[in-house]
């Protein structure tokens, strides 16, 4: 039973519910092991700042007029036109920018010019973000357009094929470069017959000056150098008190690759961090994912500190020990399957911090590290994250959704029997084998698939878990229950991609984020083959039926056999076929209806977390000898206080 005290329910505003996560088992960690997950944790906020920076050049300085303004208590706060600010300044923090997070599209603010205007007038100039010899008036005539006009810069990524994706998005990785400079730029940098390539661009902003084309590298002598320095500094504090050897040597490696911005030393850092494997407290700090570019060159600024939630994990430890029968039964190719499976690992963990790219909103399973080289020779880790999955769980208890838009009663008894069990496996199947699986026929670029790249291989995770969750061996390994629990796991995930994850999207706009694309991929797809499923209007609204499920596994495994080929062979003309094919495009009809059944339910579509606050204890001499936990922080008083606290480009 959760106690009394404890409420995972935090604010809402706009599209977005604000929870908490609780750190289950933080206590019987040691000192050390609390230390270490407290110097991580520094080191994890004060990338805050950069990944602002990396999803638009105005977001941290807009965070900051809006910031001030929000501070100045001597300003009327009884008024709608405060309130608008209030929510969009919210809204800033929630996204890392003036950009939505999930559909990257620009916020529009519920505010006049006139107010905003007359709110920067009421506060003293010296608080804002001036450029040098810059008035409050210049500052207002460049920002007020990127804030108030809705075709300046109105797309953080911009995803439409025939267009110049670099030039139409907003995202502050390039500049003054089109996508065929930057990718000519990149093109030329790479060796077909290098067995080892580094994921070139992975951490550099490409910009053109005096007609010539330089990467200005993220480091601590480049790009963003006083915001990694701080990181650093944590680093080295976290170094001191590391678990062993091995752990001291990874944060090492990775403050190594800090200082050069070299991508070889990136990868010895992914290397040495897959091979850790004897430690508690784990953590992933950097350059990592490449969904927020256009082109899937550029690495967003990431963090998240961890713990080991050891009972949860023996799930996860199973998967893993049982990889090469995944891999050898797997209905692909034989030339696209690894012949050995190697350093597969799998955790279950408790979130500790979040950062960057995962904060406040945040992935409910990883894996990593992305080269395909260092899977294939030295593996890769798997984590899913127990308490942020119990949070968003025990948040949604009894709100309608399922019955809603589930109207079969068998259906619905079966999803919740069995849906919390099954979404872990799924979570689990997807990161640890999924990603892990298959491999790139020799001589095929990493990154064939262009701007394709992030959705096919996404798709290729989800259906890998799809078609191994009907599989006789989960029950055989004690994953499921019996051979019926996987049927809620199909349904939800067919009528999530068809319909339920069309509440994330404005009426007439297109799907655009990478994972979003990948389920309306599969479930589409599937759709228009299958001949015992469908979508039928039923009491007046539509409904999802499925009469065999064995035949929807059937289908699944026919599209991961054609979705590792496109991967393996690189077959770019394919990839983009089938995701502008079935992956874009949404029924209005459908999706307006969609969009009124789910207002009816009163729900947030958009979920983030608070993290906790970490307060260490000192004794008389001023050593750390615990540190505790405080849930009470608001996300107003979090937001303000990180921009204060760990503020560092601005």
């Amino acid at each position: 039973m959760e106690s009394d005290y404890f409420n995972y329910l935090s604010e809402r505003f706009a599209d977005i519910q604000v929870l908490r996560y609780k750190l289950d088992g933080f206590e019987k960690l040691t000192v050390q092991q609390k230390k270490l997950i407290y110097y991580l944790a520094k080191a994890t906020v004060f990338g805050r700042d950069i990944t602002f920076d990396q999803f638009g050049i105005y977001n941290l300085r807009i965070r900051k007029v809006l910031e001030v303004i929000y501070s100045n208590y001597n300003i009327d706060r009884d008024n709608n036109d405060f309130r608008a600010l209030e929510e969009y300044l919210k809204r800033i923090w929630f996204s890392s920018g003036i950009y939505h997070h999930y559909s990257s599209d620009k916020f529009k603010p519920g505010f006049s010019q006139d107010y905003l205007r007359l709110a920067i007038k009421q506060c003293n100039p010296q608080s804002f973000p001036l450029n040098d010899g810059q008035t409050v008036d210049e500052m207002c005539e460049e920002l007020f357009p990127v804030i108030f006009d809705e075709n300046v810069q109105p797309k953080r990524v911009n995803k439409t094929d025939g267009e110049d994706l670099v030039r139409t998005s907003a995202c502050n990785y390039y500049q003054d470069v089109t996508q065929e400079e930057a990718e000519s730029f990149y093109n030329s940098k790479k060796n077909v017959d290098d067995p080892e390539p580094p994921s070139y661009g992975l951490n550099s902003t490409l910009v053109k000056r005096n007609g010539q084309i330089v990467e200005e590298v993220w480091s601590t002598n480049g790009r963003y150098a006083n915001a990694i320095r701080h990181i650093v500094y944590w680093l080295e504090k976290a170094k001191d008190v590391a678990e062993n050897a091995q752990q001291k040597n990874v944060i090492d490696s990775l403050i190594t690759y800090y200082n050069t911005g070299d991508l070889r030393d990136f990868d010895k850092y992914s290397i040495d961090w897959v091979r850790c494997l004897d430690t508690k407290v784990d953590f992933i700090n950097g350059f990592i994912e490449v969904y927020g570019d256009p082109l899937g060159f550029k690495g967003s600024w990431e963090g998240l500190v961890e713990y080991l939630n050891e009972e949860a994990t023996q799930r996860t430890r199973t998967i893993s020990k049982n990889a090469q029968w995944f891999e050898d039964h797997s209905p692909v190719d034989a030339r696209f399957k690894k012949d050995v499976v190697k350093g597969v690992s799998a955790n279950v963990i408790c979130a500790a911090m979040l950062g960057g790219d995962e904060y406040p909103s945040t992935a409910i399973g990883i894996n990593l590290p992305n080269a395909d080289w260092i899977r294939a020779r030295h593996g890769s880790k798997s984590i899913t994250i127990s308490n942020i999955t119990d949070a968003y769980r025990k948040s949604s208890k009894g709100n309608g959704f399922l019955d809603e838009f589930v109207r079969d009663k068998q259906i619905l008894e079966l999803i919740r029997k069995y849906d919390d069990v099954c979404d872990d496996l799924h979570t689990d199947l997807h990161e640890c084998l999924g990603h892990g699986s298959g491999k790139l026929l020799p001589g095929v670029d990493s990154d064939a698939l262009k701007s394709y790249g992030n959705v096919i291989e996404e798709a290729r995770a989800d259906l890998f878990a799809l078609y191994y969750m009907a599989d006789d061996k989960l029950v055989a390994l004690g994953l499921l229950p019996n051979n019926e629990a996987y049927k809620s796991n199909y349904f939800t995930y067919i009528l999530n991609g068809l319909m339920t994850q069309l509440v994330r999207i404005n009426i007439g706009h297109d799907i655009e984020e990478a994972h979003m694309r990948n389920r309306a991929l599969i479930a589409r797809w599937c759709l228009e083959r299958a001949r015992s499923m469908r979508l039928k209007k039923k009491d007046g609204v539509t409904q999802l039926e499925i009469d065999d499920f064995e035949e929807l596994r059937d289908l699944f495994a026919r599209l991961l056999a054609e979705i590792q080929r496109i991967k393996s062979e690189g077959d770019y003309d394919a990839a983009r076929d089938l995701v502008e094919r079935y992956a874009v495009k949404i029924d209005p009809e459908l999706h307006q209806e969609v969009l009124e059944r789910y207002r009816g339910l009163n729900l947030a579509p958009y979920k983030g977390f608070i993290n906790p606050w970490m307060l260490p204890v000192y004794d008389k001499m001023g050593d750390i000898v615990d540190i505790q936990i405080n849930y009470s922080e608001s996300y107003e008083h979090q937001m303000l206080r990180y921009s204060s606290e760990y503020g560092t480009l601005i």
